[in-house]
């Protein structure tokens, strides 16, 4: 059935969706990230999702044998993703969830330096303008409304080793279009969370097994099923999906939702309502999303 969408706008679409899901990263992850090692929750986490992403392939387009010429291309980025969610995790051992939220708002300018130089994709200057309000609304929101928190602002370790994770994540997005060669959306993920994990698995092999996976509190399974099933399967084919049909500067354009995602997920999870005045910073993130979409 057609829906009338084009194709840029479908992409959009699917960036909504991401950073919706991908906020609830935040507020279970630093929940879980004390009980588990990241590794090891990342490799299952690769795990669970690749069997969910492998089955959708073959019920759908199926897994055609020349998906897999060049798997060199699922090792780069199924490393850069694997790393990412390692680090992420790391983070957020000592890293607040707003805190982290606001090293993730860098992403969309590393993305589009890495766009340029993959892709040699040039930010227009409405394109920059909106980068740099989505970059004010987000810290807006991140901090509350409270400049006297914002000024003092001060990088810890968490958001230290998180920033090194949102380098490989912004790496990711211009390399998915530069490397895939019409593999559908469902196909290449596939092949690239099957990399992934094989990755981590030689790197968090001992983890995996040294870890009392029975004894493990329901917070790291209730986080542990979230992250796999929606942060992990279905962010992975939407984050795909999005970035075959848009520059990369305005696929991560979207993590400027994320702070306004999490401040929901704070509020359902632990009923902490933000003032009045951070609804500013929501409608600054609204602006921005507004100049990215006109074409």
């Amino acid at each position: 059935m057609r829906t009338g969408l084009s194709q840029p706008s479908r992409g959009h679409l699917a960036m909504l969706a991401f950073s919706a899901l991908v906020a609830g990263s935040f507020s279970l992850g630093v929940l879980a990230a004390p009980h588990i090692d990241p590794g090891a929750l990342s490799v299952v986490r690769f795990i669970l999702a690749g069997v969910l992403v492998g089955g959708a392939a073959a019920l759908t387009t199926g897994l055609p044998r020349q998906a897999w010429a060049a798997p060199w291309r699922y090792l780069v980025l199924g490393g850069l993703l694997g790393s990412y969610f390692v680090l992420m995790f790391e983070g957020l051992k000592t890293a607040p969830p707003v805190s982290a939220a606001a090293v993730f708002t860098l992403t969309p300018l590393m993305a589009a330096g890495f766009g340029w130089l993959t892709l040699r994709q040039r930010l227009t200057g409405r394109m920059a303008l909106a980068l740099a309000i989505g970059a004010l609304g987000a810290l807006w929101v991140i901090f509350r409304a409270d400049l006297a928190a914002l000024m003092a602002f001060e990088v810890g370790r968490g958001e230290a080793i998180y920033f090194l994770g949102c380098v490989a994540h912004a790496a990711y997005a211009p390399l998915v279009r530069r490397l895939n060669r019409g593999e559908p959306a469902l196909v290449f993920t596939f092949g690239m969370m099957v990399a992934g994990t094989v990755l981590l698995a030689l790197y968090a092999g001992r983890a995996v097994l040294a870890t009392d996976w029975p004894a493990l509190p329901g917070i790291v399974w209730v986080t542990l099923v979230y992250v796999a099933v929606a942060a992990s399967a279905l962010t992975f084919v939407l984050l795909q999906y999005a970035s075959l049909r848009l520059p990369a500067a305005k696929v991560m354009a979207y993590t400027y939702l994320v702070p306004s995602w999490v401040i929901l997920w704070e509020i359902v999870l632990h009923g902490a309502v933000p003032p009045a005045l951070v609804l500013a910073g929501v409608a600054l993130t609204m602006l921005a999303l507004g100049l990215l979409l006109k074409e």
